[in-house]
């Protein structure tokens, strides 16, 4: 894990999220359903530090390889939150996503939490993961949320970053 003064620095610099879903949004969990669709459980701390992030004009998006109709339903009602499932090729669509929104490698935090996350995670400014990440994850990551996927691993970065950046319980944080 990097200086945490360097840490600290860089998160300044961002104005994006990119986070995946089962592990990091989700504690990883899968209920299957008898008419086939796959439940995740979620965190509303999480929830809400993703909403604010939107409201303060962050750019917040979930890049996954899962699928199901409830993943896509959970955010759908966050105004300006992109949500790509059953994404085989994360890089190729991070890469869409950069040149879309003519992003800069240090304006991005990317929280990923096992090995499909990887390559992907490379491309970030700032690579983050949540406590119970698998190893080769946290080996790479410049910072390790004391909470675990599903849990407020989302909350913890999206909070640290937003006060690293004075943006944090505004006068808005409130609002719905």
């Amino acid at each position: 894990m990097e200086n945490n003064t360097n840490y600290r620095q860089k998160l300044k610099n961002i104005t994006t999220f990119i986070f995946d879903f089962d592990g990091v949004l989700s504690d990883g969990k899968i209920y299957v359903l008898p008419d086939g669709d796959q439940l995740r459980a979620t965190n509303v701390k999480d929830g809400y530090a993703l909403h604010y992030a939107l409201q303060k004009g962050y750019n917040v998006a979930v890049i996954s390889g899962g699928y199901s109709e409830s993943m896509r339903l959970r955010y759908q009602s966050f105004k300006g939150m992109e949500i790509y499932l059953s994404v085989s090729n994360k890089v190729e669509r991070l890469k869409e996503y950069m040149a879309f929104h003519n992003l800069k490698q240090e304006q991005i935090l990317i929280m990923g939490d096992d090995i499909p996350d990887f390559e992907m995670m490379q491309l970030a400014g700032i690579k983050c993961c949540p406590a119970d990440a698998s190893e080769e994850i946290k080996a790479t990551a410049d910072y390790i949320s004391f909470c675990n996927g599903g849990n407020g691993a989302v909350r913890d970065i999206i909070e640290q970053t937003l006060r690293a950046q004075s943006r944090w319980f505004e006068k808005d944080a409130g609002i719905w």
